[in-house]
C-alpha cells in the first residue's frame, strides 16, 4: 500500500495513513480498518466494472473508487468512523422523520468532509 503524507485530523488518532486513490490500495487500507467491508466492496467492485463495459466509460469505477476511499478516510479514525456509524444507526431507527433527518444530515456532513479529503 502506497501511502500518502498522514495530516492531522482534530479529535482523532488516524489507525492507517491515507491510502493512494488506487483500488489495491484503498483495498489494503480497508482489510485493516473495516475488514467487515471487504466483500461488499468487492461486490461492488464487479458491479462497477461490468457497468464500466456496457458504458464503454470509466465513469462507473471513478465513482466506486471515490466512495471507497471517503469510506477509508472515514474508517482510519475511530472516533469519526463511531459517529458516522452511529448517525446512520440512529437515522434508521429514529422515531420521527425530523429526528432522521438530522441524523442523515449529520452522517452525510462526515461523508462529505471525507470525499473532499481524499478528492484534494
Amino acid at each position: 500500500m502506497t501511502a500518502q503524507p498522514v495530516e492531522p485530523v482534530a479529535g482523532g488518532v488516524e489507525i492507517v495513513p491515507r491510502p493512494a486513490r488506487t483500488i489495491a490500495d484503498v483495498k489494503a487500507a480497508l482489510a485493516i480498518v473495516a475488514p467487515d467491508q471487504l466483500p461488499r466492496m468487492t461486490e461492488e467492485h464487479t458491479k462497477a466494472t461490468d457497468e464500466a463495459i456496457k458504458a464503454g466509460s470509466i465513469g462507473p469505477m471513478r465513482a466506486f473508487l471515490e466512495h471507497w476511499a471517503a469510506i477509508v478516510e472515514i474508517e482510519r479514525f475511530p472516533e469519526r468512523a463511531k459517529a458516522f456509524h452511529r448517525a446512520r444507526y440512529l437515522a434508521d431507527n429514529a422515531a420521527s422523520l425530523d429526528d432522521c433527518r438530522k441524523y442523515v444530515h449529520t452522517y452525510g456532513e462526515i461523508y462529505r468532509s471525507a470525499c473532499k479529503a481524499v478528492s484534494a
